[in-house]
């Protein structure tokens, strides 16, 4: 454990890869609430597709996006060669299509596409889904993952009730209804 001087205050950490420090940064992140995206691709390095919950907006002038994709999926490599590809936000029913792109039927299911609506598009546009249309900027490599920045150059279908994942679970979103005065 090491002691780290922050303000006027000292904060314990753990060594930097104990497998400790790795199991409560997976309990604190799964406290994150996310939508739940599937990030399609299609081009010279085929088709491919993976289910992704790093997924924020870094600037509406212009506007821009990044996602996080595992480099060991294929996913990331697929992006980085076809450079265009689509982030389709999935609906609250659609948690089948997210178990889908996550690798679940990877065991019975040769295409992960297979029976999943994804319109005429040359790079697959979920039926249902909100689609961000996207071009890559840069990538950055981070440890297990490649951090894609990308200019959203279309979307389509933009209101929707989105599939949300917390504690490992996916959940509908439900307002709450709270007096303003």
């Amino acid at each position: 454990m090491a002691f780290v001087m922050v303000g006027s205050a000292y904060m314990t950490y753990p060594p930097e890869h104990s497998d400790q420090h790795r199991t409560e940064f997976i309990g604190a992140m799964r406290g994150v609430g996310a939508s739940v995206t599937v990030v399609t691709t299609n081009g010279k390095a085929g088709r491919r597709g993976a289910t992704v919950s790093a997924f924020c907006s870094v600037s509406a002038d212009p506007p821009t996006i990044l996602v996080c994709l595992n480099k060991s999926s294929g996913i990331a490599d697929a992006v980085a060669e076809n450079r265009l590809f689509n982030v389709n936000i999935l609906r609250d029913d659609q948690a089948k299509i997210a178990r889908r792109f996550a690798g679940h039927d990877d065991g019975h299911v040769t295409d992960r596409f297979e029976n999943i609506g994804c319109g005429a598009s040359d790079v697959p546009e979920i039926t249902g889904a909100m689609v961000l249309c996207c071009e890559t900027e840069s990538m950055v490599p981070s440890t297990s993952h490649t951090i894609v920045i990308a200019r959203v150059i279309a979307i389509k279908s933009p209101h929707l009730l989105p599939l949300a994942y917390l504690n490992g679970g996916f959940h509908q979103l439900v307002p709450i209804k709270a007096d303003i005065e």
